[in-house]
């Protein structure tokens, strides 16, 4: 994590949302639903690597 994403994150949580943009708002979820879809990518490919270790060592 860069300075600039703590920052941001620091940012959101320090402040209450009351004083955040609707524009800002929705590029953070923006933000955050890339970040999930990168962790739901993730988690994919670890389990094909399980599956194929699974696979592999239970013959």
């Amino acid at each position: 994590m860069d300075d600039e994403e703590r920052a941001r994150e620091k940012y959101f949580q320090a402040r209450d949302l009351d004083d955040v943009s609707i524009d800002e708002l929705e590029e953070r979820i923006s933000e955050l639903e890339a970040e999930i879809a990168t962790l739901r990518a993730a988690i994919e490919s670890k389990r094909g690597v399980r599956s194929a270790a699974d696979a592999l060592f239970s013959r």
